[in-house]
């Protein structure tokens, strides 16, 4: 039996340009979707997956994160006072959902990296990775079913979709034994290709921000070669480990967001406002009386 997933492991040392200038002075990781910011909807789903423990890797100018998951009492004491205890709730809630970790990556050498600098502090069991710029709204949680087919088939897991041709370019791409009986939507893995052109992609199923992994992956890591750009790529660390044991594909049941690019970033505002019992309807009604004739571009 598979050890138990207690751990998960939140990148967040980027540098967010994709947003600048909203991004100069603070974490892209809290940009704000209705009324939480981007990385509390993925903290959230690790909690509601069973997860106990999250390690942030933070960076430069990432302060505001550690604040944002530290108690605030000045806050509490005035909230309290006022008698508002719907919102005196809701901010004692964040403190309280999990165990919180920081360490530092020193440079954005990339996700392999990122998930390095975390080896002191995942130990010697099996972790998740989250990547806060995919907000997945799926029951059960996209973890919580990542999880249920690692402790089947007892090793890493790791999140896909199925993307239109058009777009495999812009993500890692698995192929898979299509002869194996593992369940709907579970593959076992044959290859991975980091962004590979359109005409040599294996298939359209991509990776997105969730994995499943074992405690080789850090060895694996440490025998990984920087990329052309000088990264350490988690694609080409996966490679190298299945060379020791299989990995494995999980189709995620729900509806993903990329949230690290601007037109992403807006549907899925748009999205999560509409499923607001407070806001869906007047927001609703507020998009239908839009003129939404596309100005001419400046």
């Amino acid at each position: 039996m598979a050890a138990p997933v207690r751990t998960a492991v939140f990148p967040a040392a980027g540098l967010g340009t994709r947003f600048l200038p909203a991004t100069k002075a603070q974490p892209k990781e809290m940009l704000v979707l209705v009324d939480k910011p981007v990385i509390q909807y993925g903290v959230e789903e690790a909690v509601a997956s069973g997860i106990n423990n999250i390690v942030i890797v933070t960076g430069r100018g990432k302060n505001a994160i550690e604040d944002h998951f530290d108690r605030a009492v000045e806050l509490e004491s005035f909230l309290e006072q006022r008698g508002k205890k719907e919102q005196l709730e809701e901010i004692r809630k964040i403190t309280q959902l999990i165990n919180v970790s920081y360490v530092r990556q020193g440079e954005p050498l990339g996700l392999g990296h990122a998930v390095l600098v975390a080896k002191n502090l995942v130990g010697g069991e099996p972790f998740a990775v989250v990547l806060g710029d995919d907000v997945i709204d799926a029951t059960p949680p996209a973890l919580k079913q990542m999880i249920d087919v690692f402790e089947r088939v007892g090793g890493p897991v790791l999140a896909v979709e199925r993307v239109p041709a058009e777009d495999v370019s812009s993500y890692g791409i698995v192929a898979v034994d299509e002869s194996s009986d593992l369940g709907p939507g579970v593959h076992r893995i044959t290859s991975l290709v980091e962004k590979p052109r359109r005409e040599e992609a294996p298939s359209n199923l991509a990776i997105i921000g969730r994995y499943i992994l074992t405690p080789d992956i850090f060895t694996a890591l440490e025998a990984t070669g920087r990329d052309r750009t000088g990264e350490i790529q988690l694609t080409n660390g996966l490679r190298e480990l299945q060379a020791t044991r299989p990995i494995y594909a999980c189709e995620i049941s729900g509806v993903r967001h990329d949230t690290g690019n601007k037109l992403g970033f807006l549907k899925a505002l748009v999205y999560f406002a509409l499923q607001r019992p407070d806001l869906a309807e007047p927001f609703r009604h507020y998009l239908e009386s839009l003129d939404l004739k596309v100005p001419a571009p400046r």
